[in-house]
């Protein structure tokens, strides 16, 4: 069976041209900003963007917990039927990132504009973190940087609450960021020879497709589930 959890992380590794589109530049700037002998040295450069990273999905994580918990709270109860709703919510909410990918459903973007302001009080302080010259200031920024306005994000978001507790949640937040590490990695690696491949217009709509097909298959079989019981 497709676990939540296993859709999250496809989600992430199907998300990968909007994470290169939105965050390339960030991640291409962070590395251009370290010493030049880290730039050098592969293995310490790779270890700093793993850093990076994992201050992210750190960040996705804990809003899962958060998000997680909150859903377990609105479904506390014997009726079953508050927790297929949220489910399906959830299935929809995947469908409408393959929209968006693919560049038939821009306005799904307008999320974004909900972390407007918790974002305008974090930023200053990732400011001060550079330049990025310690593994620890890495992993900070990496945490700041985790909140930046991302209907990508936000929107899995939504569907965190369906889990089934902060510890679900968590789960299903950070196996959706480690989905998109790969990418980030890449284009940390590589500066600027994967954002023409993000925007490659069939590798959007194939990328898009990919999510939809998951979110309608989720929707189906909890679909059935609740005809079942």
């Amino acid at each position: 069976m497709v676990t939540p959890f296993l859709l999250a992380f496809l989600v992430g590794l199907l998300s990968a041209l909007h994470c290169l589109g939105m965050c390339g530049g960030i991640v291409g700037a962070l590395a251009f900003a370290l010493p030049l002998e880290t730039r050098r040295d592969g293995p310490r450069l790779l270890v700093f963007l793993l850093a990076f990273n994992l201050g992210r999905v750190a960040t996705y994580a804990a809003a899962g917990a958060a998000f997680g918990w909150l859903g377990a709270a609105l479904t506390t109860g014997p009726a079953a039927w508050p927790h297929r709703v949220l489910q399906g919510l959830a299935a929809l909410v995947m469908v409408g990132i393959g929209l968006y990918i693919a560049g038939w459903f821009p306005r799904f973007a307008q999320v974004e504009r909900l972390g407007e302001p918790l974002w305008q009080r974090l930023e200053p302080w990732g400011r001060r973190l550079v330049p990025v010259t310690t593994l620890p200031r890495a992993l900070a920024y990496g945490a700041i940087w985790g909140w930046l306005p991302c209907g990508l994000v936000y929107t899995m978001l939504i569907a965190a609450p369906a889990q089934g507790g902060p510890a679900a949640g968590a789960l299903f937040m950070a196996l959706f960021g480690l989905g998109t590490l790969p990418a980030m990695l890449a284009v940390g690696l590589l500066t600027g020879r994967l954002q023409d491949l993000a925007r490659d217009r069939r590798v959007q709509v194939a990328a898009g497709l990919g999510i939809i097909a998951l979110g309608l298959f989720t929707l189906g079989y909890q679909g059935y589930n609740f005809r079942l019981f």
